[in-house]
């Protein structure tokens, strides 16, 4: 048998539906001018790259986290948690949480012992499951612990496991076991394959979300180190990964650390994420060898002290100007790019916001803009938190969100400088 054959051809992007069914209509196929493409290696036969990914040392692999085999940087990579039922697992409040956890196990548990489910309450199949095995709950003050939700926005989180549709023995290998504390490890937050908005990169040093940096793309966690069932921390950087450095650089003095902050500094360089955006879309992130590594690494470093002390970096200086003194004014939260003002509210404003700094973006936000989103006044979609819990008053919060802007700007804008000093 001979081998298949591809011809390809488009028609222009700009033009709309009639007009490309008319020319359908219109021309022959015969005349039709076919472009003849030979697929890569992987199978792709559209959006061709033609680089030197693949030449890269491979940042994670599948058969390397399997323990089948040792050719990638890191060992272990975990997806972040996905819940199944974020409106009831998170909250900007302790006390909110509390009470709908306590809500929700109560219910729970009475449509264990009813033997039917009490529907006021957010059930997916690994939760009816976990009821047709008659396995109680009861709440713990001590799962409760603050999450990375979004870029620069923490969330309380209720890191129990029947509770949450995922959340895998990997969660528990980066943040720790029984019960999930917050850990001193590093971690970096990732694109995951066949992510639609822009390649994000994040340090955190607690516990993320899936949709970490869009509201649909899914994001992967590398750690630092990982930990056994009895707390000992182990290193999540391979041997192998750490001799392919020494080996390359002819360095013996290079750590596994220097290699985590190298990585970071890679993953944010502006040349690399142009150069390998197709590949970066259809496979995880692959290591160059940079000339300078102790440069990459001083970046990397410098990066990742800023985004994980962003909470107690100095504040930008942004002006609060008032102009209005409504009471109850209705909340706004949103970025006048072209005045470089942020209206908070009808009485409030922040003015001098460095055009720089809404240039760094996770996804296809800014940082600044993720804090604006997530701060707004929303309708939940459960119809239970909408009648139970629906607390949330932006006014509750506003110091804390200036408080928050004008240090996000800080980091937003050391970010862009370091990132503009790449090569």
């Amino acid at each position: 048998m001979s081998e298949a054959k591809i011809s390809y051809f488009s028609l222009q992007n700009c033009q709309g539906k009639d007009a490309k069914l008319e020319w359908l209509e219109r021309v022959s196929f015969e005349k039709i001018e076919f472009e003849n493409i030979n697929p890569d290696d992987k199978g792709n036969w559209i959006n061709l790259t033609d680089n030197d990914f693949d030449s890269f040392l491979a940042l994670v692999d599948k058969e390397v986290k399997a323990g089948r085999s040792e050719e990638a940087v890191f060992k272990l990579f975990s997806r972040g948690v996905e819940t199944g039922r974020d409106e009831w697992i998170y909250d900007f409040s302790n006390k909110i949480l509390k009470d709908k956890i306590n809500f929700f196990i109560d219910t729970y548990n009475k449509s264990i012992k009813k033997q039917s489910y009490e529907f006021n309450i957010k059930w997916n199949s690994s939760l009816r499951t976990h009821a047709d095995n008659k396995k109680y709950l009861r709440y713990q003050d001590n799962l409760i612990v603050r999450s990375a939700w979004r870029p620069f926005i923490y969330k309380y989180f209720y890191g129990e496991k029947l509770l949450n549709h995922r959340l895998t023995q990997n969660h528990y290998e980066i943040y720790g076991h029984n019960p999930i504390l917050v850990s001193k490890n590093q971690c970096l937050i990732i694109s995951d394959i066949r992510f639609r908005s822009l390649f994000s990169a994040l340090a955190v040093n607690v516990i993320s979300d899936l949709h970490f940096c869009a509201t649909e793309d899914a994001f992967q966690c590398l750690p630092l180190y990982r930990y056994d069932e009895k707390g000992d921390r182990i290193d999540n950087i391979t041997d192998w990964g750490l001799t392919q450095f020494q080996s390359h650089y002819q360095d013996s003095k290079i750590t596994k650390e220097n290699i985590f902050h190298y990585t970071y500094a890679v993953l944010h360089h502006p040349h690399y994420r142009t150069k390998y955006e197709l590949n970066l879309k259809r496979e995880f992130p692959r290591l160059p060898f940079y000339e300078d590594f102790h440069q990459c690494t001083n970046w990397g470093k410098t990066l990742m002290k800023l985004h994980l002390n962003y909470e107690t970096i100095q504040p930008y200086g942004l002006q609060q100007v008032e102009i209005a003194t409504k009471e109850n004014p209705k909340a706004k939260l949103k970025a006048d790019k072209t005045n470089g003002v942020i209206i908070l509210d009808y009485n409030t404003q922040l003015t001098v916001v460095n055009a720089i700094a809404l240039e760094y973006k996770l996804g296809n936000r800014s940082a600044l803009e993720w804090i604006l989103d997530q701060y707004k006044e929303k309708k939940p979609k459960d119809p239970t938190i909408a009648k139970l819990f629906n607390t949330y008053k932006f006014a509750d919060y506003k110091e804390q969100v200036i408080n928050l802007l004008q240090r996000v700007c800080t980091v937003s804008v050391k970010t862009m400088e370091i990132i503009q000093e790449m090569p």
